[in-house]
C-alpha cells in the first residue's frame, strides 16, 4: 500500500482559507459515499452527453472513456487498417475477441497476454496507479512524486492484471519502456527529473496523463507544466513534450464550452518543435475528412513525416524512437485528428482509433479521454462489458479523482491569494 502522505500538507494558519480546504475535503469524502452506494454524479456514465457536463462528469467521461477506448483498441494493436479489416471481415464497431482466437495463450509475440474481450491493458493499469498517487499527495505532483509514490505501488502491491487473468505486480505487465522507471529510479537512484533520459522515446508517459489535465480542468497551462515535470521521470524529448500537450489537451476539452477546435488550439499554442507540426498537420488533414473511413489513410499520410518508427510498425527503423526537435509521437496527433473528424463524439472518435490500427489501444485510449473530457456519452453497454471482462470499477477512481481535484483547487485559490497579497505588499501603491 503507498504510504499515507496527507499528513505532510502544509496547512493554511487563516482560519477562513483553512475552512476552504476542509469543505473540498468534505465535498470528496460526499461524492465518495456517493459512489459506494452506486448514486453520485461521479457515477454516471451514459450513452448521451449531458447538456453543461459538471466537473465529476468530465473526470467520468474522460476516465471511463479512455479505458473504454484502451480495451476495444488492445486485440488489434500493431495491424494495418487492411490486416484489421481483413481478420474481422470490416471494420471494429465494439468489443472483438484475440486476434489469434483460442491460441492467444501461445501466439507470438502476444502470448501470455489475453488482449481483447475487453480487457484494458498497461494504458489504463498506470493511469489508475497515477490516480492512486493523486489519492495519496492530494496535492499537484512532480517527478519526485512518481519516485516516491508511483513506482513503489508498481513494485510492491499485486493487483489484478486483466489480460494476465490472475493477481499479480503491475510491475510484471507494464511494457519495457515504463519498467525503466523502477531500472532508473529504484535501482538506479537517478534524479527524477532526468530519470526519462536515455529511455526509448514513444507514448510511454503520455498514455496515462489524463489524470493530470483532470486535476488541472480547465487550465492547460498548468496541466502542460505539471505533467512535464512528472513525465521527466519517464522520458525525455518529444515523448515528454506528449505529455504534457496531452495534459493540456484534456484540462482544455473540461473548460465550459469546449470544441475538438478549442482544444487543438490550445495544443498549438503550447506544444513544440515536431510535436506541434505534427499536429497542426493532422488536424489540418482531418479538417477536410468528411467521416472516420476516409481519414484513416490520409492521417497517417499526414503524421508519417514526424513518425520514427515507419511504416511497418511491428519493425521499426533503426532511427525510432530516438530523441529530436522534429519528431512527434503517432498516437497524440491521430487521437487529436480523430477527435475533430468525429467532431468530438465519442463513439466515431474511438472507433476511428482503433481501425487506425499501429498503436491503437493508446491512440483509442487518448481519444476516448478527450471525447468523454468534453462530454460525449460512452456507451454504457461497452462500458459496462470492460468493466466486467476488466473485473475493474471503471468509475471509483473517477470519484476519486474528482475529489482530489477539488482539495488542490482549493489549495490553489488559498496560495494564489496568499502570493498576491504578499506582491501587493512588496510593490506597494502605484
Amino acid at each position: 500500500m503507498i504510504p499515507d502522505m496527507t499528513d505532510t500538507l502544509e496547512t493554511p494558519e487563516d482560519p477562513q482559507e483553512m475552512e476552504e480546504v476542509e469543505e473540498a475535503g468534505e465535498a470528496r469524502e460526499a461524492e465518495g459515499a456517493g459512489e459506494a452506494e452506486g448514486a453520485g454524479e461521479a457515477g454516471e456514465v451514459r450513452g448521451e452527453a449531458p447538456e453543461n457536463p459538471t466537473l465529476a462528469e468530465r473526470i467520468t467521461g474522460a476516465l471511463v472513456g479512455a479505458a473504454v477506448g484502451d480495451a476495444l483498441g488492445g486485440p488489434v494493436e500493431g495491424y494495418s487498417p487492411e490486416q484489421i479489416a481483413a481478420r474481422h471481415g470490416g471494420r471494429i464497431t465494439g468489443v472483438v475477441g484475440p486476434w489469434h482466437g483460442d491460441e492467444w495463450r501461445t501466439a507470438r509475440p502476444l502470448a501470455p497476454y489475453h488482449k481483447g474481450d475487453g480487457h484494458v491493458t498497461d494504458d489504463t493499469l498506470m493511469t489508475h496507479a497515477l490516480i492512486r498517487v493523486y489519492a495519496t499527495v492530494r496535492d499537484h505532483l512532480d517527478a519526485y512524486a512518481v519516485a516516491g509514490h508511483l513506482v513503489p505501488d508498481l513494485m510492491t502491491t499485486p493487483r489484478w492484471i486483466p489480460e494476465l487473468e490472475a493477481e499479480a505486480l503491475p510491475l510484471q505487465r507494464i511494457f519495457l519502456a515504463e519498467k525503466w522507471l523502477v531500472t532508473r529510479l529504484h535501482y538506479g537512484h537517478v534524479d527524477p527529473r532526468e530519470a526519462g533520459v536515455g529511455n526509448v522515446v514513444n507514448c510511454g508517459a503520455a498514455m496515462y496523463m489524463a489524470p493530470v489535465g483532470l486535476v488541472n480542468a480547465a487550465n492547460p497551462e498548468g496541466a502542460y507544466a505539471e505533467a512535464l515535470d512528472i513525465a521527466g521521470a519517464h522520458q525525455s524529448s518529444y515523448g515528454r513534450e506528449a505529455a504534457g500537450v496531452f495534459a493540456a489537451a484534456v484540462a482544455a476539452a473540461c473548460a465550459p464550452g469546449a470544441t475538438p477546435d478549442s482544444v487543438v488550439a490550445t495544443c498549438l499554442a503550447l506544444a513544440k518543435d515536431g510535436t506541434r507540426a505534427a499536429i497542426e498537420s493532422v488536424c489540418e488533414t482531418a479538417a477536410r475528412c468528411t467521416d472516420v473511413e476516409s481519414a484513416l489513410r490520409p492521417l497517417r499520410e499526414a503524421v508519417a513525416p514526424y513518425d520514427t518508427v515507419g511504416a511497418d510498425y511491428r519493425a521499426p527503423s533503426l532511427g525510432a524512437r530516438r530523441p529530436s526537435r522534429v519528431h512527434a509521437i503517432e498516437e497524440l496527433p491521430v487521437a487529436l485528428g480523430m477527435l475533430v473528424v468525429a467532431g468530438g463524439e465519442y463513439r466515431h472518435a474511438v472507433l476511428g482509433a482503433v481501425n487506425y490500427g499501429r498503436d491503437c489501444d493508446s491512440i483509442a485510449t487518448m481519444a476516448g479521454a478527450l471525447a468523454g473530457a468534453l462530454g460525449s456519452g460512452v456507451p454504457s453497454g461497452w462500458a459496462e462489458r470492460v468493466a466486467a471482462a476488466s473485473r475493474l470499477d471503471l468509475r471509483a477512481p473517477a470519484a476519486v479523482l474528482t475529489g482530489v481535484a477539488r482539495e488542490i483547487h482549493a489549495r490553489d485559490v488559498v496560495r494564489r491569494r496568499a502570493h498576491e497579497t504578499a506582491f501587493a505588499t512588496l510593490a506597494g501603491p502605484r
